[in-house]
C-alpha cells in the first residue's frame, strides 16, 4: 500500500513523515528528476506495511518550481512508480482557508484521501473551534485532528489510512467541467484520462509533463487552439471557484476565536529578530555561535575519530604480512574511510542547529531578511546558512541547499560555497604564512600573520559573490524565482526530530558520498604507490647500497627513499609532466605533486611536503616542515622555491580551486549528474590558474 503526504510548506508534514517512518526512512530521487524522494514505511494497525511517501510542499498544484511540479506528475499519472492507493493531505488548523485549496485540488483528481487536520494544539490555543464532524460531513472525507509535534492522535490516523476505501468518496468541490467543458471532455476522450480536473490541469501543463510523449503534448496545444482555451482565464476562475467553495464550507464549520497572543508574542519577538539593525546583529552574532561551536565542538570526535584510524592503521601494519594488499588496506581503503567519516561530527553539528532554527521559526526569519541582499547577486535568502557554513566545511553546506526551492538560486549556491575558504585550507594558509609573512605586531595588537590570514578568508567571500553573480547571468531557468516564506510562529524545537535529521544526513553523506570518496582515495593511493617498474626499482636498488645505508640513520634513509619514491611514482611522473604549466606560477615539479595528492584533501598538502622534503609530517614536527621548506632551493635557479611571490601564489590557487574529493562527490550527489561537478572543477581551476598567475607576476 503507497500512501502520499501532500500539503503547504509549514503544515508539519515532515513532522508527520518523521513520526510515522521514524528510522524506516531513505532518500533517493524521483525518476529521471534531481528531486529529493523520501519514503519511508509505516505499520498499519491492520498489520500491513505501507510505504509513506514524502511528496514536496506546494501551496497548489499550479507549481512554481522543479520540486512542486512532482506532486501533479505523481498525482496524475496511475503509472508512475510513486503513485498512491491514499492520499493524506497534511492541513493547518489555524489556516484552513488557505490549505483548504490544495486540498480542494487533490480531491478533484479522485484519489482516495485523508485529511490530517495538524496543529490541533495550537488551533486550541487560539480560540478556534472546529466542527470536525460537520467539516467532515461537507467534504466527504475522513478527517483526523492531530498534533504531530505531539504525536497526539497518529495512531487513529494510521487506522484510518488502513480502512480508506479504495474509491474516492470525497464530494466534488467545484463544477471542473465548466471551466473548459469541450476540452476536457476531448482530453479524458483522446488520452483515456477518468478524472476531469485532471484533465484540465494537463490543459495547463503539458509542456512540462514527462509522463507525456511530445505527441501527446502537441495534439493538447491543437485542442487549447482549437478550443481557444486561455490558461491564465482558467486559472483565475477555478481559483476563485474553489475559494467561494471554501468560505462556504468554513462559514457553517469554524468559529475563529479572538486575536491570538501566541501571534502577538510572535510579532512582539519579529519587532527585535527581523528588525533592519538589530535583526542582522543577532543573526551575525548567532552565525558566529554556530561557527565556533562547530569548530569547538567537533574537534573532540574528530581527533578521536583520526586517531581512531591511526590506531586501525598500525593494528594493520602490525599483524597482517607486508605486502600489496596491507598496505591497500592501511593507506588506501582505511584512509579513504577516514576521509569520509571525519566529516562526520562538523555534518552532524551543523545540521543540528540548522534543524533547530527551522523547527523554532527562526530560519524563516533569516531568509527574509536577507533575501533581498542576496538576490542581487543571484542568490536567495536560503543560501546564507550555506556559505557561512562553508566556513568549516563546503560538503555539510552543499547538503544544506537542498532546502533552496528555486533550481537556479540552488545551483548558483552549490556552486559558489566551495570559494568560501573552508578550515581544511587553514594548514596551507598558516605553513605559507609563517614561511614569508613576519610575526610582527601592528599598533601594538594586531598581528600581521593573522591579517594576512583574514585576508584570505574576506578574498574567498569576494569570489564567492562575484561568481554567485556570473551564474545569475549564465544560468538559464525556465522557473523564475519565487521567494515565498510563510513566517510560522515561535516553537521549542522537537528534540526528536533535531535528531533524526541528523542522523539522515549523516547517513546520507556517508553512503552516498563516501563510496565515490573511498573509490578515489584508492586510485589516488595507487598513482602514488606504483610508477614505471624501472625507476622505482632503481630507486630500490640505490637504497640497499651499503655506502647510503653507512651515510643515513634508519629513519632519515626511509624518509629520503619515501621522497624518491615518490619522485618516481606514477604521481611523481604527472608532477613532473605538469611542471611546464605550473612553472609561470612559481612553482616546481615537488609543489606540483602536492597539488595532485592534496586532491584527495586539501589539508594533505602539509603531509606531500613533510614527505617530499624528508622530514616527519607529525604535529610535533611542523616548525621542521617548515624550515625545510624555507630552505628548499631551486634545482636549476639556485634560489628558494618558496618567496613571497609563489608563496601567496600557492594559497591564492588554494583559495579557489577545487581540490576536495568531498565536495566533488557531494556535488554529484546533490546534482545527480558529473555535469555539474565538472563545470564547478574547470572553472574553479582557471579561476585558481588566472589569479595565481596575476599574483605571481605582481609579486615576484
Amino acid at each position: 500500500m503507497k500512501v502520499a503526504l501532500v500539503g503547504n510548506p509549514n503544515t508539519g508534514k515532515s513532522t508527520l513523515f518523521n513520526v510515522l517512518t521514524g528510522l524506516n526512512q531513505k532518500v533517493g530521487n524521483f525518476p529521471g528528476v534531481t528531486v529529493d524522494k523520501k519514503t519511508g514505511v509505516c505499520k498499519l494497525p491492520d498489520k500491513r506495511v505501507a510505504q509513506i511517501i514524502d511528496l514536496p510542499g506546494t501551496y497548489s498544484l499550479y507549481p512554481k518550481s522543479k520540486d512542486e511540479s512532482i506532486v501533479f506528475e505523481v498525482l496524475a499519472d496511475r503509472q508512475n512508480a510513486s503513485f498512491p492507493d491514499v492520499v493524506v493531505v497534511v492541513v493547518d488548523a489555524t489556516n484552513l482557508k488557505r490549505n483548504l485549496l490544495l486540498y480542494t485540488q487533490v480531491a478533484d483528481l479522485k484519489i482516495p484521501v485523508v485529511i490530517a487536520l495538524n496543529m490541533m494544539d495550537l488551533a486550541s490555543k487560539s480560540g478556534i473551534n472546529i466542527d470536525i464532524d460537520g467539516l467532515s460531513e461537507k467534504l466527504g472525507v475522513q478527517i483526523i485532528p492531530i498534533s504531530a509535534r505531539q504525536s497526539f492522535n497518529v495512531d487513529k490516523l494510521k487506522q484510518a489510512i488502513a480502512f480508506t476505501s479504495d474509491h474516492p468518496l470525497q464530494k466534488d468541490t467545484i463544477d471542473v467541467s465548466a471551466l473548459a467543458p469541450r476540452l476536457i471532455d476531448k482530453i479524458k476522450e483522446e488520452l483515456f484520462i477518468e478524472s476531469p480536473y485532471a484533465a484540465l490541469q494537463i490543459a495547463h501543463q503539458h509542456e512540462d509533463l514527462r509522463f507525456l510523449s511530445t505527441d501527446k503534448s502537441d495534439r493538447v496545444e491543437e485542442l487549447e487552439n482549437e478550443f481557444s482555451f486561455h490558461s491564465d482565464t482558467s486559472k483565475a476562475r477555478e481559483t476563485i471557484a474553489r475559494y467561494n467553495f471554501i468560505n462556504e464550507i468554513l462559514a457553517d464549520t469554524v468559529i475563529a476565536g479572538p486575536k491570538q497572543t501566541k501571534k502577538t508574542v510572535t510579532s512582539r519577538i519579529d519587532a527585535v529578530l527581523t528588525h533592519k539593525v538589530w535583526g542582522f546583529l543577532i543573526f551575525f552574532l548567532i552565525l558566529f555561535l554556530i561557527f565556533q561551536a562547530i569548530f569547538a565542538w567537533s574537534e573532540v570526535p574528530m581527533s578521536l575519530i583520526e586517531a581512531a584510524f591511526v590506531w586501525l592503521t598500525t593494528l594493520v601494519h602490525e599483524n597482517l604480512p607486508a605486502g600489496v594488499l596491507t598496505d591497500l588496506l592501511s593507506d588506501g581503503i582505511i584512509a579513504g574511510l577516514s576521509g569520509v567519516l571525519v566529516f562526520i561530527p562538523q555534518i552532524a553539528i551543523l545540521f543540528a542547529f540548522i534543524s533547530v532554527l527551522e523547527d523554532t521559526g527562526y530560519m524563516a526569519r533569516v531568509t527574509f531578511m536577507m533575501d533581498k541582499v542576496m538576490r542581487k547577486v543571484g542568490l536567495n535568502g536560503k543560501s546564507v546558512v550555506p556559505m557561512i557554513g562553508s566556513l568549516a566545511c563546503a560538503v555539510p553546506s552543499i547538503m544544506s541547499a537542498r532546502n533552496i526551492e528555486s533550481w537556479k538560486d540552488r545551483m548558483i549556491t552549490i556552486m559558489v560555497v566551495p570559494l568560501i575558504s573552508c578550515s581544511a585550507r587553514l594548514p596551507v594558509y598558516t605553513v605559507l604564512i609563517s614561511l614569508v609573512v613576519p610575526d610582527k605586531m601592528i599598533a601594538g595588537f594586531l598581528n600581521m600573520q593573522g591579517i594576512v590570514l583574514m585576508g584570505m578568508y574576506l578574498i574567498s567571500v569576494v569570489a564567492a559573490i562575484l561568481a554567485a553573480l556570473a551564474f545569475k547571468y549564465i544560468l538559464k531557468a525556465k522557473e523564475r524565482g519565487y521567494f515565498i516564506m510563510e513566517l510560522p510562529v515561535y516553537r521549542m524545537p522537537r528534540w526528536d526530530n533535531v535528531l533524526l535529521t541528523m542522523f539522515e544526513k549523516v547517513k546520507t553523506f556517508v553512503f552516498e558520498a563516501g563510496k565515490v570518496i573511498i573509490a578515489i582515495s584508492i586510485v589516488l593511493w595507487a598513482l602514488s604507490n606504483y610508477g614505471p617498474p624501472g625507476k622505482r626499482a632503481e630507486v630500490e636498488h640505490k637504497y640497499e647500497s651499503p655506502q647510503i645505508i653507512s651515510e643515513y640513520s634508519s629513519e632519515e634513509l626511509e624518509l629520503h627513499k619515501s621522497s624518491e619514491l615518490l619522485e618516481s611514482s606514477y604521481a611523481g611522473v604527472v608532477g613532473k609532466f605538469i611542471e611546464p604549466a605550473i612553472i609561470p606560477l612559481g612553482y616546481d615539479w615537488k609543489i606540483g605533486i602536492a597539488l595532485i595528492t592534496s586532491f584527495a584533501a586539501r589539508e594533505v598538502f602539509v603531509g606531500t611536503m613533510a614527505t617530499i622534503y624528508s622530514v616527519s609530517d607529525d604535529e610535533a614536527h611542523i616548525s621542521s616542515v617548515t624550515e625545510k621548506m624555507r630552505n628548499a632551493k631551486n634545482a636549476d635557479t639556485g634560489l628558494p622555491v618558496f618567496t613571497l611571490a609563489s608563496s601567496f601564489s600557492l594559497m591564492i590557487f588554494y583559495a579557489f580551486a577545487m581540490q576536495c574529493i568531498s565536495t566533488i562527490a557531494i556535488v554529484y550527489r546533490e546534482t545527480k549528474s558529473w555535469k555539474w561537478p565538472f563545470i564547478q572543477f574547470t572553472y574553479m581551476t582557471l579561476l585558481a590558474y588566472i589569479s595565481s598567475l596575476v599574483v605571481y607576476n605582481v609579486l615576484k
